[in-house]
């Protein structure tokens, strides 16, 4: 048995390899960026040979800071950004076409005009999806109809397809593993959440050939072993779960009515509802929270796709800051927001607006506004829609929320996180540990090999950095009013 697990951590728009005690303690940390490719207008892509170049060099230089080689690790646990869609050639394991990555918005009209068809209740019945471009099927569908030769070889069974964790698990097993785990799946809106299978009747409505899906596996367990030069010896890659619901696991919310936010590049909640799937009235994800020991937990989910990506633009793109992290001291040179409501749909609202035709909007701008009040109603922005999210959450669930649980890059912005205490009314608690979508994957590494025993054993490393209460002196009522009326404004834009 390895003294640590590896975790592969597959972000939108970076690599990270981080290595994990038995205590769940970080022993090292490797991250590298890759190409983000925009050919059009609301297109967003990857190049899969980069996304695997840039995972296999995190991994070995987190290997040569530790000091420590292939026989330490007991297994490798892989977490990853869902939805984004690469289809290769099985016999050269080159790639047809760029992964669509899931923020890419190219099959929103036909995504309309399944809508208009009346398929949504059809559709959300089996995966508990709403009708979207955000998943898997119609990014497949694309790749099928405008990429040369992909359907004739698709159709004769010469293709596969994968989400990024089962491009790395092929790439890590040499071609010989084409697999992935429930999470994953349930976001391809191809996936009966309910039977646990590939859905033939959805297969058939999106023409795609079922030779094409990966064979689909609990969260914790062995997929394959290391058949690459990476390592000396026969690693197993045992534990995979998009990086949501890894991030869920990694914060504990083992039990029916937790709830976590992760801060990334967008702002994904979480409450795990138990071993029963919750139907959304309110235009919620019902989702795959993992399966473990032949259990199968589900989640409702709300998804924001611009969160911590509002930060890179506002660095990248107004150039108001010179780096992400300056972000909270620009914030913080003003007392309030100045009456400015930012709006960060730059690809459209998701959850629970679904409004693929909005965009981003900056309201209530004076003669007074600053660059500080802009990066303020940028950082208040966030915390609104992760509001608007919990509120539809507690709705469809039928309990009120105790505490939320948060983790990603943004989470460490105090501002932020008492400015979400104060909209929520609730107490907001950061764990010491805010890398949990990594190890949520570790975790699930771990439990499949045995490195822990169960989850008796892990429960208790989860321990509190801070718990940001809500200020009782200040009054959101007006300030929520204003908010909901500024989503209003950018709603339908390009429409």
């Amino acid at each position: 048995m390895g003294k640590y697990i590896l975790s592969f951590d597959a972000g939108t728009t970076s690599s990270r390899a981080i290595l994990f005690n038995w205590q769940g303690e970080s022993c090292a940390v490797a991250q590298k960026e890759f190409t983000q490719i925009f050919p059009q207008n609301g297109w967003v892509e990857h190049d899969p040979r980069e996304i695997w170049s840039s995972q296999a060099a995190v991994a070995a230089e987190v290997i040569a800071k530790s000091g420590i080689d292939g026989n330490d690790i007991a297994g490798i646990g892989i977490t990853n950004q869902r939805e984004t869609t690469i289809l290769w050639d099985r016999r050269t394991g080159e790639p047809v076409y760029h992964a669509i990555v899931w923020q890419d918005r190219r099959t929103s009209e036909y995504c309309d005009n399944l809508k208009n068809e009346g398929l949504l209740p059809y559709i959300k019945n089996k995966t508990g999806l709403i009708v979207d471009a955000y998943f898997s099927a119609t990014k497949i569908k694309w790749i099928l109809d405008h990429v040369s030769g992909a359907r004739a070889k698709a159709e004769h069974g010469e293709l596969a397809f994968g989400t990024v964790d089962t491009w790395l698990v092929w790439q890590l097993t040499n071609g010989k593993v084409h697999a992935t785990d429930v999470s994953n799946a349930s976001r391809t809106m191809l996936f009966n959440i309910h039977t646990l299978q590939w859905d033939d009747d959805l297969l058939k409505l999106f023409d795609i050939p079922a030779s094409l899906m990966p064979s689909v596996h609990e969260s914790s367990a062995i997929f394959g072993y290391n058949a690459t030069t990476m390592f000396s010896s026969k690693i197993p890659s045992a534990g995979i779960a998009g990086d949501q619901q890894a991030a869920l696991f990694g914060q504990m919310c083992i039990e029916k009515g937790m709830v976590k936010n992760t801060y990334g590049t967008g702002c994904f909640i979480l409450m795990n509802t138990g071993e029963e799937p919750v139907v959304s009235k309110n235009n919620l994800i019902t989702t795959i929270a993992w399966k473990i020991g032949g259990r199968t937990y589900y989640a409702l989910e709300g998804s924001i796709f611009v969160a911590g990506a509002i930060v890179q633009w506002l660095r990248d793109g107004l150039n108001i800051i010179r780096s992400s992290a300056e972000i909270e001291e620009l914030a913080t040179q003003v007392a309030d927001n100045g009456d400015v409501y930012f709006v960060p749909a730059l690809t459209g609202l998701g959850a629970p607006y679904w409004d693929q035709y909005a965009r981003g909007a900056i309201v209530g701008l004076s003669r007074g506004t600053t660059a500080a009040h802009i990066a303020r109603a940028a950082i208040e922005g966030i915390a609104y829609q992760t509001m608007d999210v919990i509120h539809a959450m507690i709705l469809d669930a039928g309990v009120g929320l105790k505490e939320l649980r948060v983790d990603g890059g943004a989470s460490k912005n105090n501002l932020l996180m008492q400015f979400q205490a104060n909209v929520l009314g609730q107490t907001v608690i950061r764990p010491q540990t805010t890398e949990t979508t990594a190890l949520g994957a570790a975790y699930l590494a771990g439990l499949a090999t045995g490195f822990w025993e169960d989850i008796n054993d892990i429960k208790n490393q989860w321990a509190v950095d801070r718990k940001f209460t809500p200020d009782p002196h200040v009054d959101m009522h007006l300030a929520k009013r204003k908010w909901a009326e500024a989503v209003h404004r950018s709603q339908a834009w390009v429409k």
